[in-house]
């Protein structure tokens, strides 16, 4: 479903911010209805790369595909739902004056509207507090509708973020389990965290990006078998570690 083929992203030199070379000729593919997570330090370039899918930005170099299309075709955002790193809502609107909205802006029929609103406000927590104005929602909270306007469209596909940002341990038991069952309803999902235990419980194989380039794709049980450690964390960290030292 997703496809990056040698794709180069450099940022132009800025006051105060040198010229960064963001990815460095990745590739990489995401068969439909598999997990994809990508991992590495701050810097790696998993935002990039978020972005670019996006069409946030665009690569200097290389070809990207969504489903056979460029990810500007108008025609699959309606298949895409997105979670981004940090909420950012009008505060004095609701979630259902949001999910109104998009409900309008995807061309989903008002019963249907209705019905997913209730159904993805209940199992997320917050239909009880629907009629509150979002700059009441604690991060968490906030975090949590942000999953519910993700969904809202049914997507085929879920690009998320750090998924977990700013949720509580029940909170994240919530999402977790919610991205088991999207991941058993066949949708093709591609997430980013620094919770390296959540991706090896979440995800069929792992990318690990460093300084823009691509270290290892595969499964997490390969990559802690290649670097012979006990854990995917530790695997990643050795990993990295044997990186900079070939710098």
């Amino acid at each position: 479903m997703i496809k990056f083929n040698n794709i180069w992203k450099t940022y132009s030199k800025e006051l105060f911010v040198s010229k960064n070379t963001a990815l460095q000729g990745l590739s990489f593919s995401l068969k439909k209805g598999n997990t994809l997570g990508l991992i590495g330090a701050n810097g790696a370039g998993k935002s990039t790369s978020i972005r670019l899918l996006m069409d946030f930005i665009r690569p200097d170099k290389g070809n990207i595909t969504i489903s056979d299309h460029q990810p500007n075709r108008f025609s699959i955002r309606k298949h895409i739902g997105y979670l981004p790193e940090t909420a950012s809502f009008p505060p004095n609107l609701n979630i259902v004056n949001l999910l109104g909205f998009t409900g309008t802006t995807c061309n989903i029929p008002r019963k249907i509207l209705r019905l997913r609103s209730e159904e993805l406000l209940n199992k997320l927590d917050l239909w009880e507090t629907r009629n509150r104005p979002l700059r009441t929602y604690s991060k968490g909270m906030q975090q949590r509708a942000n999953f519910v306007l993700a969904l809202i469209n049914n997507p085929e596909l879920l690009i998320l973020d750090e998924p977990m940002s700013g949720l509580d341990p029940m909170g994240r038991n919530k999402i977790i389990l919610l991205i088991q069952q999207l991941k058993q309803a066949g949708k093709t999902i591609l997430f980013c965290s620094h919770i390296l235990e959540d991706v090896d419980r979440l995800v069929d194989d792992i990318l690990v990006l460093h300084k823009g380039k691509k270290l290892f794709y595969g499964t997490p049980a390969a990559l802690t078998d290649q670097e012979r450690k006990s854990s995917m964390a530790e695997a990643f960290v050795s990993m990295v570690q044997k990186d900079e030292c070939n710098d």
